[in-house]
């Protein structure tokens, strides 16, 4: 079996969400993202602030949590599927393993913002401006606790990946090796994902530390909104 075969079933996953052939769910689930991004960056001001930090922070918000630019990489990702048998042979199986990880999380991130797009749309104006306070009666509505511990738990496990493979000279001067034939065969949007990912882990001492200081954070903001806090984001 290949070992991009999981790749696959993401991505067929992936493109079964709804957002793909209903502009109204896009239209939100655009909303709901830029929401959650403006929330992540107050929550995680001072984490992210710190100078060593401030590259993975932008890789977290604007690689790993799917949007826009998300949809360029699953596309070209879907395409690799067809050059399996190719790629496998120059691409480090544990690179594999770490990059479907972290293409599983960017899909989870989508698929529970989809569902709070749709709820959104059920319960108010499609264009009324997003609030702390909808958010917080939307999440609890749809009982995403579980699912979103999941997607914390996903993302440990993403850290120590990161530090446990990607640290590694021989995986980098491998990756390096690619970037003549993904510019070649038109996969730059790929090889850019993951050349941001290495530079942003450079200034860290530990990829896990940064992520367990950030799941740490977002899992008491879960427990608040599930235990009733009327202001689980401040």
């Amino acid at each position: 079996m290949s070992k991009l075969a999981v790749l696959d079933d993401l991505l067929a996953h992936y493109y079964q969400l709804s957002y793909h052939t209903q502009p109204d769910i896009l239209s939100r689930l655009q909303d709901v993202q830029a929401w959650q991004k403006v929330r992540m960056q107050r929550t995680h001001r001072a984490h992210f602030a710190e100078k060593p930090n401030q590259l993975m922070a932008e890789y977290f918000l604007n690689r790993l949590y799917g949007g826009a630019e998300f949809d360029a990489l699953a596309a070209q990702i879907a395409r690799l599927m067809k050059y399996a048998h190719k790629a496998e042979k120059v691409i480090p199986e544990n690179a594999i393993k770490t990059g479907t990880l972290g293409v599983e999380l960017a899909i989870l991130a989508v698929q529970l913002d989809e569902q709070v797009a749709i709820q959104l749309l059920q319960d108010y104006h499609p264009h009324e401006t997003l609030t702390d306070e909808m958010m917080r009666l939307t999440y609890l509505k749809l009982d995403q606790g579980q699912a979103r511990l999941k997607q914390l738990a996903l993302l440990d496990q993403l850290g120590m990946s990161l530090d446990k493979y990607m640290r590694s000279f021989v995986v980098y001067a491998a990756f390096k090796m690619c970037k003549g034939a993904a510019n070649k065969y038109n996969f730059q949007v790929m090889y850019a994902f993951m050349q941001d990912g290495f530079l942003a882990m450079k200034p860290l001492k530990s990829a896990e530390k940064f992520v367990r200081e950030f799941t740490a954070t977002e899992r008491q903001i879960i427990d608040k909104v599930h235990s009733g806090d009327a202001l689980p984001f401040q």
